[in-house]
């Protein structure tokens, strides 16, 4: 094998493992949750009626369905400190789910359901847009995250 072929493999081999440390590194240490995807059937009765459900005090589930070209619900309210448990799905093309200045980055899917986890210890208006293209009404589809004092 050639000397440059050798060097080639081994920076090739370096670039692997410090990926992967840099993977386990956010996975582990920094407690960074990656978006996971459930078939619909598990869930598909609490997206009849989308909406925030309460858990206890400071946790909620929020249930949401994407479609042309909106977001169900659109507007929702949730006191500070809370920590809600998204579950996104949509009921027609794929949708984009953008949280601002929150770590909610996700693709939703017809027929899956996307989670996320996030805790909003600050008070103020948190916007949800839709960054996938879905079709002639896209620039309109956002919403809007509340949170009270």
């Amino acid at each position: 094998m050639n000397k440059f072929e050798l060097k080639a493999l081994g920076l090739a081999g370096i670039v692997i493992i410090i990926f992967l440390f840099a993977l386990l590194y956010n996975a582990y240490s920094r407690k960074i949750n990656v978006p996971n995807c459930v078939p619909l059937s598990e869930q598909s009765t609490y997206f009849k009626n989308p909406g925030l459900k309460k858990v206890d005090d400071s946790t909620f589930d929020l249930y949401i369905t994407a479609q042309m070209w909106a977001f169900i619900p659109s507007d929702v309210t949730v006191p500070k400190g809370s920590t809600v448990h998204i579950y996104i799905t949509s009921k027609d093309v794929v949708h984009g789910f953008l949280i601002d200045r929150k770590a909610v980055n996700l693709m939703v899917i017809p027929g899956a359901i996307n989670t996320a986890t996030v805790k909003f210890d600050v008070a103020g208006n948190y916007h949800m847009t839709c960054h996938e293209y879905c079709g002639t009404g896209h620039q309109n589809m956002e919403g809007n995250i509340k949170v009270t004092e």
